[in-house]
């Protein structure tokens, strides 16, 4: 793979890639980004995806986001919360970075936000989107390109009801971004909810629950389990045989990230999604085109957020003129002054996105890729349910 930009080298003490835009003469003023995600262990392909999206922005704005020469400084979060704190007191307070981005779990972002915020360092959050900060915690240094999460969640709830599935199980990791699947599910589903069973977030072996499952002979099951989870879960589901005897509902664990070790297993498995590649758009045409010419490999929904976040800055660094004018900044991101990959996009009151939501199916391309594609809008221009209880100070 082509190298990003045009420097790579390793930052001190953080285990750190910082990458720079092409050398150019010196320039009265500069951006620097800090890109927390998670790159190491089973989840690592979250992170990777989402960075690729962001560095992808970078090098087709010739590293120069906003028209100023852009560091980016992409730091391993390792899921680890307490060394996440750890390496962004080092970008915030040695490194002085402009701008924060990024941040795949929620127990990360649970960990880092008030950090980031409370020093008003302006923050981007490329996927975790937990309901404390959507609400009552939100802040108007953070702006989000993903979703809250409850939402993608919410998407499956309103087709198990409208199938008719009467009674159904749900799964998910006992952390924040689990509960707030669950709750999103819920919010929609018109049916009874016979279980809801908690794992270990990490967890790879799911032959306990799987018998819990099939005992409870449910309509359906519904689960959030991302990364190497998802990957594990959907293959030994197929090899349970409950793959043709009950209806397997997910989100963030059928999509581009699991899908080329799931591969077979997982095709014709439903998802909710704010993304796909197939979204009818130039923008999104464009990039996905792009980015498989320079990975290699087909985008998810990941690396489109993270795709975003970059095209935010640019378009509001643009606007403000820079980045020296912090209040002028905050304005131009309110804006959202770029062309997204999903078509509509426009900020709420708490600064995530109002944006169309989608069933999505795994298919394998005639070339012989996994990927998801539409099957129908579920949602159109909704917000999240945490947005009324946002009133930022």
């Amino acid at each position: 793979m082509k190298r990003i930009l045009s420097a790579l080298t390793l930052g001190a003490g953080l285990g750190a890639a910082v990458l720079t835009g092409t050398a150019a003469p010196a320039a009265a003023e500069s951006l620097k980004v800090g890109f927390l995600a998670t790159l190491s262990g089973p989840p690592a392909v979250l992170g990777q995806h989402m960075r690729d999206g962001f560095l992808l922005a970078v090098k087709q704005a010739n590293g120069r986001l906003g028209g100023i020469e852009t560091e980016v400084i992409v730091v391993d979060d390792e899921l680890k919360p307490d060394g996440a704190i750890t390496k962004v007191q080092g970008l915030l307070e040695r490194d002085k970075v402009d701008i924060m981005a990024g941040v795949v779990f929620s127990n990360v972002m649970m960990a880092v936000y008030k950090p980031i915020i409370q020093s008003e360092t302006i923050f981007i959050g490329a996927n975790a989107g937990p309901s404390p900060i959507a609400g009552r915690g939100c802040s108007p240094y953070f702006f989000s390109t993903s979703y809250q999460n409850d939402q993608n969640h919410e998407v499956m709830g309103r087709y198990a009801s409208q199938k008719g599935y009467d009674k159904v199980v749900v799964m998910a990791p006992n952390y924040q971004a689990g509960k707030d699947a669950v709750a999103g599910f819920k919010r929609h589903y018109s049916g009874t909810v016979a279980q809801e069973i908690y794992t270990k977030l990490g967890q790879l072996d799911f032959s306990a629950e799987l018998a819990r499952i099939a005992d409870e002979q449910p309509d359906a099951l519904f689960t959030f389990m991302p990364g190497g989870m998802g990957v594990n879960l959907v293959k030994q589901y197929s090899q349970a045989g409950l793959k043709d005897v009950i209806p397997f509902l997910s989100t963030f664990t059928v999509d581009e990230t699991t899908l080329p070790a799931t591969k077979d297993m997982a095709v014709g498995l439903y998802s909710g999604a704010e993304w796909a590649s197939d979204i009818d758009n130039e923008a999104n045409a464009r990039f996905v085109r792009a980015f498989e010419a320079e990975y290699g490999y087909p985008p998810s929904l990941y690396a489109a957020q993270g795709y975003d976040a970059a095209r935010l800055i640019d378009g509001a660094v643009s606007m403000a003129g820079g980045v020296q004018d912090k209040k002028s900044l905050l304005s131009a991101l309110a804006a959202a002054p770029f062309e997204s990959v999903r078509g509509d996009f426009r900020f709420n009151n708490n600064q995530f996105p109002i944006q169309d939501f989608y069933l999505v199916e795994a298919v394998k391309r005639a070339e012989g890729k996994y990927v998801t594609q539409l099957v129908e809008k579920v949602f159109d221009d909704v917000g999240d349910a945490y947005s009324g209880s946002c009133h930022m100070k």
